[in-house]
């Protein structure tokens, strides 16, 4: 039987615990530099009527991260904003640190990553991308005849009102399919803070274009789930004023409608 070499045993439990030991360590300067960025300071340019810049407030919220809030006129664009997005010079616009994210949807996901708390996309890469679609499909189609509806009159209201139903019949159906109080379960999810609009900007919209486009009766689900969000404590806490809203829009509608007018007889 062999010899027990105690000296050599010794020296390679002293090894492996300084091996452990810096590994420990590396793991803790990756943990505490993470921890550092994501306590970056966060900025928000928004605009109190902009579906858009609500989402991004709504995610962060649910996160859990604070912010600086700093509210644009979308009239008069402030030189900030046309620096960070000279793209398109619009809201939202996310600072985090010396980092700048545009887009909301592609912001939503940046805050989902960055901040890992409360995770709103889902886990499931097709839960992903059908969550990507509808909300693609919701801001495309939907959105769009809502908001041309409001601001037409005669034909073409009609047509892009029944076009906003229609895709509103398309959404009933992935809620009635879900069987959920939310696009993403029991919790707020990506889906329903991408269309989170359809629970306060449509109806401030249906007043405002005098028509109706969620008959609770043909809609249930899509109205049980407007409920259950704009109810919802992070929700409820940052909704802007309806009046505001009603206003802007009275005017936003007046304009559109106008400059169509313009366009004709041009």
């Amino acid at each position: 039987m062999a010899n027990f070499d105690s000296n050599s045993f010794l020296a390679n439990i002293k090894s492996s615990c300084q091996l452990l030991q810096v590994k420990i360590i590396n793991q803790s300067i990756n943990l505490s530099l993470s921890h550092m960025e994501s306590k970056e300071a966060v900025k928000l340019l928004g605009f109190f009527a902009s579906p858009f810049s609500f989402r991004v407030e709504w995610a962060l919220r649910l996160k859990g991260v604070e912010y600086e809030y700093i509210e644009e006129d979308i009239l008069n664009k402030s030189p900030l904003l046309q620096e960070l997005n000279p793209v398109h010079k619009k809201v939202p616009v996310l600072i985090h640190g010396d980092k700048v994210i545009l887009e909301s949807f592609i912001i939503l996901e940046y805050i989902d990553e960055t901040w890992k708390q409360f995770p709103i996309m889902p886990q499931d890469p097709y839960d992903r991308a059908m969550a990507r679609f509808w909300a693609k499909f919701a801001e495309e189609k939907f959105l769009m005849s809502a908001c041309w509806a409001m601001c037409t009159e005669g034909e073409d209201k009609e047509t892009y009102l029944k076009e906003a139903v229609e895709c509103l019949e398309k959404i009933e159906q992935e809620l009635i399919k879900g069987k959920s109080k939310f696009f993403g379960g029991e919790s707020i999810g990506y889906l329903d803070i991408a269309i989170g609009w359809i629970s306060y900007w449509l109806p401030v919209w249906e007043e405002v274009g005098s028509m109706t486009i969620v008959d609770p009766t043909r809609f249930p689900a899509t109205a049980g789930w407007m409920e259950n969000f704009c109810n919802h404590p992070v929700i409820k806490d940052k909704l802007p004023p309806r009046d505001k809203m009603v206003f802007y829009n009275q005017w936003k509608s007046k304009e559109i409608g106008a400059q169509r007018a313009s366009a004709r007889k041009g």
